[in-house]
């Protein structure tokens, strides 16, 4: 409940970060629904640096696929992309990135055989010069990019959104002038004259050179070792939907698939297991968001306490009734104050309280006989109960009444707290220590800023905003910091300075320190 708004389209939910097992959540997407699949799964090297964030999540995954060699692997693969061609549309285009250890076996024991043969439209080779040499082989220095479409004759292909333009300056040909004074270059080729207009461009070729991979230093780097180009996605997002289409990455990684897509005005679905990929990918976004941007939501498997206990109370009514199995009521008037119903109309309430006392019960039954006495004897007849309330705990009083109306009266009420329907967790606790460690002579102090986060989970990562403004949001600089200890030089003046501290479970806190640099560092 991270962001609250929720966008759906056809009955499900998009702009949503999930943290989970991307096979279960697969099977949970209607069929039909999605416009583009690309995904970048865990490459077959048989090596423990595939374990790049190191929590919990992503290690499980990693011993899942290696228990069984290349057939587990496979198979561990296969059953996540049987799903993926479920739930495209038939207009839809799915990318599958891999590299040499297991391309062979993913394009013929997998995508041939889920798609079909004929349903493949290109294999793309990614071309990059980044990365080690060998004096024992040819580098490698490519991976494969295969493209399936859903049904190859109903495809969509904006070749005009991708065409490249050639550096003139390196062409051989002469160029000329048409009768409409278009620039162009002929090529003879069997006695037929081609020409290559340079005002139109070209689809680029199956193998792709003009995208390199991240260098080191790279401006986009976030600290993910296979972090994958925003051009690269770029191209693929361009050319295979539209937007407002539906972009899913089942492997979310370091977010770059999701940055694009939100980018490019696509409605998109992240997965995975890792706390740390889900987390920094909803970094990613908070930093580009504009005032155009779309609202966007995260699933966690747990949720804060406090985010749920002092949220906007229509919010919440809302999303826990639809978290219980009900449907919200859509006016917050002429409700008898009830907040929803289940499948078989039987009311619900919510309370977003603690300790709720015996009237609570006294009026939720008042209400409920007034919003359908039908249904209410007929509940009692069936010893089904008239109505749930949900809160976040309950007193003596309310628990000993609900216990007197089922022995004596037979009226049965059911008391539901929140963490019966969610799990709930505290989300951690953040200080933020700051020793001024030099002065140098142009009067610029260096300042060490040390945060130490406690958490029941365990602390993830550490993330700063050296210039933050609590109405933009915080905008990470720097996003993962494994050790919460950061230097900068500071010139007189006033700073904000915000960090945010992620635990095990996904929650967050923020801490932001105010300083006035001026001959001193003081705290304000």
């Amino acid at each position: 409940m991270d962001k609250p708004t929720v966008i759906i389209l056809g009955g499900m939910e998009v702009n949503k970060l999930i943290l989970g097992d991307n096979l279960e959540i697969l099977k949970s997407i209607d069929s039909n629904t999605i416009d583009l699949i690309y995904l970048d799964p865990p490459f077959f090297s048989n090596r423990n640096y595939e374990v790049i964030w190191g929590d919990a999540g992503e290690v499980r995954s990693f011993q899942d696929r290696w228990s069984g060699g290349i057939d587990h692997y496979i198979s561990w693969l296969k059953e996540r992309v049987e799903q993926m061609h479920r739930i495209l549309k038939s207009t839809g285009s799915l990318f599958l990135h891999c590299d040499w250890h297991a391309d062979a076996y993913i394009r013929v024991m997998i995508l041939d055989k889920i798609f079909g043969m004929n349903n493949m439209v290109n294999h793309i080779i990614w071309c990059y010069d980044t990365g080690g040499r060998s004096n024992n082989f040819f580098p490698k220095k490519h991976d494969s990019i295969f493209w399936y479409a859903k049904n190859i004759q109903q495809k969509l292909f904006n070749d005009n959104e991708i065409r490249t333009f050639r550096d003139t300056s390196t062409m051989h040909e002469p160029i000329l002038k048409d009768e409409n004074g278009k620039s162009y270059q002929r090529n003879i080729k069997n006695g037929k004259e081609y020409r290559y207009y340079l005002d139109k461009g070209v689809i680029p070729n199956d193998y792709w050179i003009d995208i390199q991979a991240l260098n080191p230093s790279a401006k986009e780097r976030i600290g993910y070792p296979t972090q994958k180009p925003e051009t690269l996605l770029d191209r693929i997002i361009k050319c295979a939907s539209n937007k407002e289409d539906t972009i899913l990455d089942p492997f979310v990684g370091g977010g770059t698939t999701i940055a694009v897509a939100d980018k490019l005005n696509r409605k998109w679905i992240g997965i995975d297991q890792s706390v740390q990929a889900i987390k920094v990918t909803e970094l990613r976004l908070d930093k580009q968001r504009d005032l155009f941007s779309s609202p966007f939501i995260v699933q966690l498997h747990k949720y804060d306490y406090d985010t749920l206990r002092y949220k906007n109370a229509f919010e919440f009514e809302s999303w826990i009734v639809q978290q219980f199995g009900g449907t919200s009521n859509a006016k917050q008037h002429g409700d008898f104050g009830l907040d929803g119903k289940m499948s078989d109309n039987t009311p619900i309430q919510v309370k977003r309280q603690n300790n709720i006392g015996r009237n609570v019960i006294d009026n939720f039954l008042s209400a409920v006989k007034r919003a359908d006495k039908k249904l209410y004897d007929k509940n009692i007849e069936e010893q089904k109960p008239v109505g749930h309330i949900i809160a976040f705990s309950f007193g003596k009083g309310a628990v000993q009444e609900v216990a007197r109306l089922k022995l004596e009266e037979n009226i049965i009420i059911r008391l539901v707290t929140v963490d019966e329907i969610v799990p709930i967790a505290k989300k951690p606790t953040l200080t933020v220590e700051t020793k001024t460690v030099l002065r140098d002579e142009k009067g610029v102090w260096e300042i060490e800023f040390i945060a130490t986060g406690t958490s029941e989970a365990g602390i993830e990562f550490y993330s700063w905003n050296f210039n933050y403004d609590a109405e933009k949001g915080f905008k990470a600089d720097v996003m993962i910091d494994k050790e919460g200890k950061q230097t900068q030089k500071l010139k007189a003046g006033q700073y904000n300075i915000a960090v945010k501290v992620v635990d095990n479970d996904g929650l967050e806190s923020i801490e932001v320190i105010k300083l006035k640099v001026n001959g001193k560092v003081e705290r304000t």
